[in-house]
């Protein structure tokens, strides 16, 4: 699909944003906004502001100096997504669920497959394993006791498909 000039789909936009937090000291909204613009991206601040917390990025501290610049958290592996933001991520962004033994394969939009990865290595969903993302796929490892099928099943519930 060819989008308007300046127009992206959220996927995009978010990729886009994610690496310009890590590229950039961003210390407010506005500024991001220019920055996307920068990269032929039009958006408002509001936009950009649903799309900090959907990534999840806080403002962190710049050790030795003070002021406050926007980060991706890096949450501790023992901190747990809730089970409606993992409802809401899979359901936003996955768009194909297929196993294969003890496989599941999530497809996402491109840039998207992290996001979802991440969502669902932090959310404690019993019989996975873990997760290894691409850019638009992403790899589920059931446990042997659960299966590809039945992960793939409930993983497909939790999406809405």
């Amino acid at each position: 699909m060819i989008e308007p000039a300046g127009r992206v789909s959220k996927a995009r936009r978010q990729h886009v944003l994610s690496h310009l937090l890590g590229d950039h000291e961003v210390t407010s909204q506005e500024q991001l906004v220019e920055l996307l613009a920068g990269e032929g991206i039009s958006a408002t601040q509001a936009t950009v502001s649903r799309d900090l917390e959907e990534i999840g990025a806080v403002k962190v501290r710049v050790p030795g100096v003070d002021r406050l610049v926007y980060a991706i958290a890096e949450l501790p592996r023992d901190q747990l997504t809730p089970a409606d933001h993992l409802r809401r991520v899979l359901g936003e962004w996955v768009v194909e669920v297929s196993y294969s033994g003890n496989l599941v394969v999530l497809k996402t939009p491109p840039g998207s497959a992290h996001v979802v990865a991440s969502a669902l290595d932090r959310s404690g969903i019993e019989g996975a394993i873990g997760t290894v993302a691409g850019d638009d796929a992403l790899l589920v490892i059931a446990t042997e006791e659960t299966g590809g099928r039945a992960l793939a099943e409930r993983l497909s519930e939790i999406a809405g498909q």
